[in-house]
């Protein structure tokens, strides 16, 4: 329909006019068909979640993390579980992507095995990791891939003021801990009330755990995860090591890049360990079956998938999301305001645009030329509006369905659920994102009234 109208625009720094396309025309069907074998199979998270499963289904498959819930999160008291699952989805940024296939169906195993609403476990490992996924206690690739996108575009103002991987570090690391608190609080007044008592049965009543796959078989398994880690940071921190870049930094590195195989493999060595102690995988056929299993388990997930990447490729061609951000960004900026509400106004932008463009660097990449510029004029740090769009980036992450990875949270949450549906997920996650950037809005303003530095040395006026 937006094509009737003949929109055009200019993308920043760019000379030639993009047009909305429409799906309904020649050039549009032929797209449809010749494109929807590479959507499919060039979609990131079908790779993403098949290696993690290979890995992580292996260890579920051979008992491995029934064996570890039990004899770790099981006997934490139940207060803490909740907060630690949020912290731990934040947290989950350092393994980029992977963390939205560890954390929520883990989150959602150990709220059943504790008697509570599997449901809620998976929605509040879902708001850690995707809510809160700018947040971190360390810089990590986030920081690195947003800062050198800010950084290449004041590089164009003839000015000394950059923006480097640590400008925001100071608010993020605060930020963690209000995000925890509130995740914790919503989960556990506002979501579990509202889905009452589980009532489904998915046959996970475990067996009680043997003295030997306690003693002997989770030992061996914790010896040998020890052991791969060490050896891992040992190659890390080689001089030459090939895991890092060529200026030999960790941030960005082939190590980042290659975090999900990483993790694949660390699991495939702790579930190998724990089953040989158990003497279950006598060769390596039995092993091949059970991985096999393990991504059968994941039928209904390619199902999806191959839906959620035709759309999401569609509204990419269309170019719907690239016009609402250069036409939004002018309407701020015809406003005229220069006071702390306009930057208010910029994270309330931010956050609805982020239900049609996803990649926040993408979305960032075409933000980032209007804004910073702009505000830059008006003596803001650069560093300051990058963490006002950090925020609302990340806050509205868990209610679009661009997010590829909101099919992936629907197909482990119809595990418990069947019937479960996109409108069952949004609802679940719509108070962790309102909660979300309500405490992130304050907590910006908290740092603006009390000059508290974003970062070594950035405050929110040049």
């Amino acid at each position: 329909m937006l094509s009737f109208f003949n929109i055009s625009f200019t993308l920043p720094n760019e000379d030639e006019e993009v047009v909305i396309k429409s799906l309904i025309s020649t050039e549009g069907l032929r797209f449809i068909v010749t494109s929807m074998i590479d959507n499919f199979i060039s979609f990131k998270p079908l790779g993403i979640v098949l290696t993690m499963m290979l890995g992580i289904g292996i260890a579920n498959k051979v008992g491995l993390l029934e064996t570890f819930i039990k004899s770790t999160i099981l006997k934490a008291p139940q207060r803490i579980v909740t907060y630690a699952i949020i912290f731990t989805g934040i947290l989950g940024n350092l393994a980029a992507d992977a963390a939205f296939i560890i954390v929520p169906p883990l989150a959602a195993m150990v709220f059943y095995n504790i008697n509570r609403h599997p449901l809620a476990g998976l929605a509040a490992g879902f708001a850690g990791v995707g809510a809160g996924f700018t947040a971190n206690i360390i810089v990590s690739n986030t920081d690195a891939v947003l800062s050198d996108i800010s950084a290449e575009v004041m590089s164009t103002l003839n000015t000394e003021t950059t923006v480097t991987p640590v400008d925001n570090y100071y608010f993020m690391l605060t930020s963690v801990l209000f995000l925890t608190l509130i995740g914790g609080f919503i989960t556990e007044k506002i979501i579990e009330p509202q889905l009452g008592k589980y009532q489904g049965n998915i046959k996970k009543d475990f067996k009680p755990i043997t003295a030997t796959e306690k003693k002997k078989a989770l030992l061996y398994a914790t010896f040998a995860g020890i052991f791969y880690i060490g050896v891992l940071l040992l190659i890390l921190f080689l001089p030459e090591s090939p895991l890092k870049n060529d200026k030999g930094q960790i941030i960005p590195s082939p190590f980042i890049d290659g975090i999900v195989p990483i993790i694949m493999l660390f699991f495939i060595t702790v579930s190998i360990v724990y089953r040989l102690t158990m003497k279950v995988i006598k060769n390596s056929h039995s092993f091949v079956q059970l991985m096999s299993e393990a991504v059968k388990d994941m039928s209904n997930f390619i199902v999806l998938v191959f839906a959620a990447a035709q759309f999401i490729a569609y509204f990419e061609w269309t170019n719907i999301g690239p016009w609402f951000a250069v036409s939004g960004a002018s309407f701020l900026g015809s406003i005229g305001m220069t006071g702390i509400s306009i930057i208010i106004i910029f994270v309330l932008f931010t956050a609805l645009l982020n239900l049609f463009i996803y990649s926040g660097a993408g979305q960032w990449a075409l933000e980032a030329p209007i804004f910073l510029k702009m505000f830059y004029f008006l003596y803001y740090h650069p560093a300051f509006i990058q963490a006002a769009y950090r925020i609302a980036d990340s806050s509205t992450n868990v209610i679009t369905p661009m997010n590829p990875y909101f099919v992936i949270v629907l197909a482990f949450m119809q595990e418990y659920e069947k019937k479960a549906g996109m409108e069952t997920l949004m609802t679940l996650m719509l108070p962790y994102c309102i909660a979300f950037l309500l405490v992130w809005i304050l907590l910006l303003l908290a740092f603006v009234i009390f000059g508290i530095p974003f970062g070594p040395g950035v405050y929110v006026h040049l």
